[in-house]
């Protein structure tokens, strides 16, 4: 079990997965991409009605930021859960309560489980829900120009898509504000280095 819990919630584009991945690498710490269960949900779910998909639904994932992958059924989907489909569908699911509670599960058990002196956990409520007692707490963003920008180099996600995942998404959790004792990051004018570091120097605040 991790002595040490890192939660980060924060919209598409704010550079969320890379900078708490990154930071975990340097940080010698485990990292859970919660957004991967979604979206491996997704995948799974997509010749199944809900609740036959929520019956069958066997996902793992590694929390090694030095190599990160996901199974699903006992089949890699790294690369799978990635497509422009699974993005565009994503939210479909991520709002239904059977989907939230059994991710949400999934991923408190994914922190008892792993290994490293710590763990940084990202997705959308993390800091309301999964991990409210978490060590740090934090809500990565930036401006909504700039998460368009940062994703319009990314083929398997439309600027259209990010915004109407967001605001779907935000219905059902908390991510656009930091709610009290939630530190705010803004990474709009921050380089990936920077933002990485303010993330980096947060964390060490908290470990003394």
């Amino acid at each position: 079990m991790s002595d040490f819990v890192v939660a980060v919630d924060g919209p598409a584009g704010s550079g969320k997965s890379s900078v708490c991945r990154e930071a975990a690498k340097r940080l010698g710490f485990g990292y859970l991409d919660t957004g991967a269960g979604y979206r491996a949900f997704t995948l799974h779910a997509k010749d199944l009605d809900l609740e036959k998909a929520l019956a069958t639904f066997d996902y793992q994932t590694s929390t090694d930021p030095e190599n990160f992958w996901v199974r699903l059924l006992g089949q890699d989907v790294t690369e799978s859960i990635r497509t422009q489909e699974v993005a565009e569908r994503v939210s479909l699911y991520a709002k239904e309560l059977g989907v939230r509670n059994l991710q949400r599960q999934d991923a408190r058990s994914r922190i008892l489980a792993c290994s490293f002196p710590g763990v940084i956990v990202e997705g959308r409520d993390i800091t309301s829900v999964v991990a409210p007692d978490a060590a740090v707490r934090v809500l990565l963003t930036a401006s909504e120009e700039v998460r368009l920008i940062r994703r319009s180099g990314d083929s398997t996600e439309t600027p259209s898509n990010q915004l109407a995942r967001d605001e779907s998404d935000s219905k059902v959790a908390e991510f656009l504000d930091p709610l009290p004792g939630v530190k705010l990051i803004d990474t709009t004018d921050l380089s990936f280095e920077q933002s990485v570091a303010a993330l980096v120097e947060e964390i060490d605040r908290f470990r003394g």
